[in-house]
């Protein structure tokens, strides 16, 4: 799976090994900021003025720090990597200085990478404001500009049961019951429709997949990197245009199309993910039969009402997942995934649609049925592919409009 789009570092270097400086918000110099698509009279404070009042709730850390909390840096640590570069395990002192050292994840920014200082900045101000159970706690950060190039470091709180991704693809480790799937969703589910509907200023997520949703030490959903996160329309505006940039496979088509983003393109996102953990395979696997490949059209020929939707299901959720559970999932997924974007449900709907799923899948709906799918049904038969990597738009091979930077 490609991920398209990226950006172009404008930061300017100053004297090496200079002291951290907190992220510059103000309107002009923040690259957090989209172009309007229409005009609004009102103007309601946004990200980076929210950001203002909290700001001093980050610590910030010296490069000091972080390359003894790291080793060095040292690759024996590192627990993720991808276009923004390295993701390290680390362990760090207490702002205060006493008690127990805190384990936690260290995000360095590769200065070769797709990725720069406006997807730093990004996430700096984002979850510098947000505060939700379902989303990722963001500790503090590390910024030195120098002759020999700037540093852009990121410290979050460690999850240790890494990613949905990893627990529905990585098959050296345990599969995921059914109803911890549907409490994964549920979790984020959350996360979005508070990103939605309950800041101040409307959040798009921008990157809902798999491997954005960590899950901590009782397999908790929290939504993590916000790099791609942008403020949604305001006023009179019904979306805002900006450069198309996600991960192939999980972009809603309109906005690949167009550049027109608003919450409804993170709920075709959502879907896509209902399929995957429906059938634990990738949006997007290459290494597939050619009409296998592209999930959301290999799924197309088993609709959830037919004989042949058991097809379709993960074979290693036989005797566990019941049959009407798996079709409400299935249906919830194809709203989602509705081509007119204004008729896709809220996260609110999403929300309650889950909730209905799992309690069928507890036996508490006695409208339900307690069919279970079970071995004797065909299954579909799940592999492992390698992870989406993000590149940038001219190296998809389609569209060819997600070149287009509004």
């Amino acid at each position: 799976m490609n991920c398209f789009g990226f950006f172009k570092d404008s930061s300017k270097t100053n004297k090496e090994n200079s002291t951290s400086s907190a992220p510059k918000t103000n309107k002009e110099k923040s690259s957090n900021q989209v172009s309007k698509s229409c005009s609004s009279l009102s103007s309601p404070r946004g990200i980076s003025d929210l950001y203002k009042e909290k700001e001093n709730s980050l610590r910030v850390f010296s490069l000091s720090e972080l390359r003894t909390a790291t080793n060095n840096f040292n690759r024996l640590l590192k627990i993720g990597e991808g276009g923004f570069g390295s993701v390290y395990k680390g362990s760090i002192k207490p702002a205060n200085g006493q008690g127990d050292p805190i384990v936690v994840a260290i995000k360095k920014l590769n200065k070769n990478g797709f990725q720069g200082h406006k997807q730093w900045l990004a996430e700096v101000q984002f979850l510098g404001v947000v505060n939700h159970p379902n989303l990722v706690k963001l500790l503090g950060y590390c910024s030195v500009d120098g002759e020999r190039g700037f540093q852009r470091l990121l410290i979050y709180e460690f999850m240790p049961n890494k990613s949905l991704e990893d627990h529905l693809f990585n098959r050296a480790l345990p599969s995921l019951p059914w109803k911890t799937r549907l409490q994964i969703m549920l979790g984020a589910a959350q996360g979005l429709a508070y990103l939605h509907e309950g800041l101040e200023v409307q959040v798009i997520y921008r990157d809902f997949k798999a491997s954005n949703v960590l899950l901590d030490e009782d397999f908790k959903p929290k939504l993590s990197d916000f790099g791609l996160a942008r403020e949604g329309p305001t006023g009179d505006c019904t979306h805002v245009s900006t450069a198309v940039v996600g991960t192939y496979g999980y972009a809603a088509p309109e906005y690949v199309e167009s550049g027109h983003l608003n919450v409804k393109s993170d709920i075709w996102s959502f879907g896509v993910v209902l399929y995957e953990i429906l059938t634990a395979r990738r949006s997007l696997d290459r290494n597939r039969p050619a009409e296998e490949q592209k999930l959301l059209e290999w799924v197309k020929q088993f609709p959830a009402d037919s004989k042949r939707f058991i097809m379709i299901i993960d074979p290693r959720l036989r005797n566990q997942c019941p049959l009407n559970a798996a079709r409400k999932i299935a249906k919830l997924a194809d709203s989602c995934l509705n081509k007119n974007a204004k008729e896709r449900p809220t996260m609110s709907q999403i929300i309650e649609g889950i909730k209905e799923a799992i309690e069928d899948s507890e036996g508490r709906n006695p409208e339900a049925s307690g069919n279970l799918v079970d071995s004797n049904w065909p299954f579909n038969q799940s592999g492992v592919t390698s992870s989406p990597r993000r590149v940038m738009a001219h190296q998809l091979p389609q569209p060819a409009s997600v070149n287009r930077v509004s």
